[in-house]
């Protein structure tokens, strides 16, 4: 088993200081007091610190360089079917106050111009009723309709229904990024990258989800239906996996914690495979070799 980090998070600021440091009102969440992020490189050693706009150096993503996507979910399901997705990984069958961990960067066979795509991601979501879900995630995504084959960091949120790419984070194969997606109280959620040594702000969504929701994990492949053959995905790894209960110090997912999986066996005989080696906080996902198909 690979060398684990011992970091337990502990909880944040409440809301009051949360919109303070933040400086935000009202809906709208883009805008921010705390400093722009300087360019930098990844990161060469693990936070040691929980995210949030009082860790020092804290900073935030310079979104006027974070282009929005004009591909929406709805439109890749119209466009597909159901069986063109593939979910690698876990979720949890109660509500937590976010989640935590860090995922390898890979470079998968995504076909241009498609929909294709590949996202190792963690996500917060709640089922709000009448078919609709409201939801943030990050992580890292290789699509098959921006970025020229390049995986980037990238945001999702039902706010606005559209991918949020960073090309200022220069993500590349066999980097390993640590995400943090939380909130503090009052359903203003959170999505954090560790970058440079800092933890850089990429989103803060007020979300009609609470202040917890129910938080996964996941490998996430997508194959264009429109477009006949398969997708290539070099194995994911993914460790360090924590949740934030709500008030709580952060804890480490593992198999006391009621968890759902895509499947309850190792995904053996498929296209792709999902093997965990400590369930739930450490695991990977991918392609499957010949051995095991």
């Amino acid at each position: 088993m690979k060398k684990r980090f011992l970091v337990r998070w502990c909880a944040l600021a409440g809301l009051t200081g949360l919109v303070a440091a933040l400086g935000v009102t009202g809906p709208a969440w883009s805008r921010s007091r705390l400093p722009e992020c300087a360019p930098g490189t990844a990161s060469n050693r693990p936070p040691t610190r929980p995210a949030g706009p009082h860790t020092p150096g804290a900073c935030r993503a310079d979104t006027g360089r974070a282009p929005e996507s004009a591909v929406q979910v709805d439109q890749m399901r119209d466009n597909s079917t159901a069986g063109g997705y593939h979910h690698l990984g876990a979720g949890t069958a109660g509500e937590w106050a976010g989640v935590y961990g860090r995922v390898s960067v890979v470079n998968s066979t995504v076909r241009a111009y498609s929909y294709d795509f590949v996202a190792a991601r963690f996500m917060a979501k709640q089922d709000m009723g009448g078919g609709r879900i409201a939801w943030l995630e990050a992580g890292w995504a290789e699509t098959g309709w921006a970025g020229a084959g390049r995986q980037h960091i990238y945001t999702y949120h039902t706010n606005s229904r559209t991918w949020q790419f960073y090309p200022q984070y220069a993500v590349r194969p066999g980097d390993r990024i640590w995400i943090d997606v939380h909130t503090d109280s009052g359903g203003i959620w959170q999505a954090w990258l560790w970058w440079n040594n800092r933890w850089n702000l990429l989103t803060a969504q007020k979300l009609p989800i609470g202040g917890t929701a129910y938080v996964e994990q996941y490998v996430e492949v997508h194959v264009d239906s429109r477009r006949r053959g398969r997708i290539d995905v070099p194995q994911v790894t993914v460790d360090n996996v924590q949740l934030r209960p709500s008030g709580g110090n952060g804890r480490y997912w593992r198999a006391d914690v009621p968890t759902l999986t895509a499947d309850s066996v190792q995904q053996r005989g498929r296209s792709f495979c999902l093997d965990w080696t400590t369930r739930y906080d450490t695991w990977r996902a991918g392609s499957c070799s010949k051995e095991s198909r």
